[in-house]
């Protein structure tokens, strides 16, 4: 990624942008029970959900993805700027935070809709230069009720032109009382980037994250780590269904990493967390009950 690639602040036109504010779109899919039964083996799940079960939340993602023709996809592995969502000139786009509240179940093996919205488009100023984030609003319905609402917060800037340390992380807590030890090898995420149709080369190309975007090694997905979350919620409340949850990213992690899913419940929920061997933590949730 050279940069000329690259976009300052003043040649975003952001009003341009902001015209995209409003635009909707509405699909429709199956839940059909082989991504179930992959992303269950993929978090060593001794039980699997079953067609008639509910959808554990952010399980949804595995569904009405995105399928863009070659001719259609960017250099990145990400498709092509434009369409649905508004065309950032920015790189490098992250999934920076996320909310779900459910509603009703999702059952598995039935039809279902998705609409989705651009609700906002905001440019801000960061250290690195120009920094756009675009929310978005997803509704899940089956049989015409609303199931599920998801809030969905992407963040765009500008890719780095040489290798650089990480910012300084927020040390997680000393103890917690759930606590699971992983480690998200190449091969697991290449399993989670087929599920989700995600072709973003960071998650699957070494080569591409450490030379062309200055990773200094594979991406461990945003999704993939809010998934870990609640898995652990259900391995330590298999009886609760969460009816909230929300998460937000705040340091990258790798696949060179050893990752510890950390979680302390309370009367409400559960507050969460990822931390790598350093103990810097990647992403920090929480779960209501």
């Amino acid at each position: 990624m050279n940069i000329s690639s690259q976009a300052s602040a003043h040649e975003l036109d952001i009003d341009h942008l902001r015209g995209w504010i409003g635009k909707s779109e509405t699909r429709h899919d199956v839940l059909d029970t082989f991504p179930v039964r992959a992303l269950a083996g993929l978090l060593d799940r001794d039980s699997v959900p079953r067609e008639g079960d509910a959808l554990p939340l952010a399980w949804q993602w595995m569904y009405f993805l995105d399928t863009p023709a070659r001719a259609a996809t960017g250099v990145d592995g990400h498709p092509a700027r434009g369409g649905f969502l508004p065309p950032v000139p920015l790189p490098r786009r992250m999934w920076a935070a996320g909310k779900l509240k459910s509603l009703a179940p999702l059952v598995i093996g039935r039809g279902a809709t998705k609409t989705s919205t651009v609700r906002n488009v905001e440019l801000k100023q960061g250290k690195a230069g120009p920094l756009v984030f675009v929310t978005l609003s997803h509704e899940f319905a089956q049989d015409g009720q609303a199931c599920l609402v998801e809030e969905q917060n992407l963040v765009y800037r500008q890719a780095p032109t040489a290798a650089a340390p990480l910012p300084p992380g927020e040390l997680a807590a000393a103890s917690a009382s759930w606590a699971r030890s992983w480690h998200a090898d190449h091969a697991l995420l290449f399993r989670y980037s087929a599920l989700t149709y995600n072709g973003h080369r960071i998650h699957y190309d070494r080569d591409y994250a450490t030379q062309a975007e200055f990773y200094p090694a594979l991406v461990v997905h945003g999704p993939l780590l809010a998934t870990l979350l609640l898995d652990l919620v259900h391995r330590q409340r298999p009886d609760v269904r969460p009816s909230a949850f929300e998460f937000r990213a705040q340091r990258p992690a790798f696949d060179t990493d050893e990752l510890t899913i950390c979680g302390i419940p309370d009367e409400a929920g559960a507050s969460l967390w990822t931390a790598d061997a350093a103990g810097h933590v990647g992403v920090k949730a929480r779960a209501s009950f």
